[in-house]
């Protein structure tokens, strides 16, 4: 297959608002040892562009400079050393970055079959998410049928996807969403109690239910007293992000006489084996469930790849539901 030198891609001209996302021409990535190259059909929108775009998220020094976390699309050639996957295969995989581009660069551990039943746009959405809730939910948080579940940003991409790993797992899922009609979808995702926060003290919710075994959180701020608050004794925090800010005091009298754990993480600097692992587990425990049509990616709008901007601009209005996406070929 004979590839073309130049691609189109999206770039960030300078840290600042969605405005700042630019159009441009780049060179076609070339697969080295263990990599393929991905010609992509659709890419994934998701928070950590916007950081990346405003500044505040900067790639590792071995990634591209271009946005784009996930995507979805056909293998068009391969590097050195790499088995189980050849030219011509539809894949989504999870990007070091590059997304929002005609042509990406991936290690191959991570990449992972289009699910049966599931086209390319749909594709396109799975990894970031679902690598990011498998590790942070099941992996690291430990989360057991039985156990109450409290995820906030319900209405997210990583809300929807934990809602309904949680929830197929055998757990009782809780979630907090800004509106009546965000959730109102998520209880149809499976979440036994879905909490308006802007009418509701979620904190109190749980404490009358016993207290939630497992939070996810991505909120950060005054949330984090919160939820340990919300918390059961022996209860896991774990936190992914921090829209409300990454500093707050808390007395941790509270965390030692009730047994509490504190923990986190970040998947983009992790390693390639780390997310490799993770690809492994999805691979054999959710995938099938995909394919059984149990889990499925909840779409919320599509943009073609130069309104990238309107991309940015629709995530962070929060008025989506679900995943939004940029077409690219």
């Amino acid at each position: 297959m004979t590839l073309p030198a130049t691609m189109r891609a999206v770039e960030i001209s300078e840290p600042g608002g969605p405005e700042v996302l630019r159009l441009t021409d780049r060179p076609v990535p070339v697969p080295g040892a263990g990599e393929i190259l991905i010609r992509l059909a659709y890419a994934g929108v998701n928070r950590p562009d916007a950081l990346q775009r405003a500044g505040l998220y900067a790639p590792p020094p071995w990634a591209s400079d271009l946005p784009g976390l996930e995507g979805a699309g056909e293998v068009v050639a391969i590097g050195p050393d790499v088995a189980g996957i050849a030219v011509g295969d539809q894949v989504c995989a999870l990007l070091p970055g590059g997304g929002y581009a005609e042509y990406v660069v991936t290690p191959a551990a991570h990449a992972l079959p289009v699910p049966e039943g599931l086209d390319l746009k749909q594709a396109a959405c799975l990894p970031e998410t679902f690598f990011t809730v498998w590790s942070n939910v099941f992996m690291r948080g430990g989360l057991k049928a039985g156990e109450r579940f409290l995820v906030h940003g319900g209405s997210s991409g990583i809300g929807t996807t934990a809602i309904q790993l949680a929830n197929v797992f055998g757990a009782r899922v809780f979630t907090t969403a800004g509106s009546a009609e965000k959730c109102a979808a998520c209880r149809d995702l499976g979440a036994e109690r879905a909490i308006n926060y802007r009418e509701e003290d979620f904190a109190e919710v749980l404490r009358a239910e016993g207290g939630a075994d497992l939070i996810l959180d991505m909120v950060g701020g005054d949330y984090l007293l919160k939820n340990v608050r919300a918390l059961a004794d022996e209860g896991r925090l774990v936190q992914i992000a921090f829209l409300k800010g990454s500093k707050v005091e808390l007395n941790f009298a509270q965390v030692m006489m009730r047994r509490l754990t504190i923990t986190g993480s970040t998947l983009r600097p992790q390693s390639d084996l780390a997310k490799a692992r993770i690809a492994e587990d999805l691979r054999d425990k959710v995938w099938p469930l995909i394919a059984a049509g149990r889990v499925k990616p909840v779409m919320d709008s599509e943009f073609p790849l130069e309104q990238a901007a309107a991309a940015h601009a629709r995530m962070e209005s929060s008025a989506h539901v679900g995943k939004i996406v940029l077409k690219v070929a």
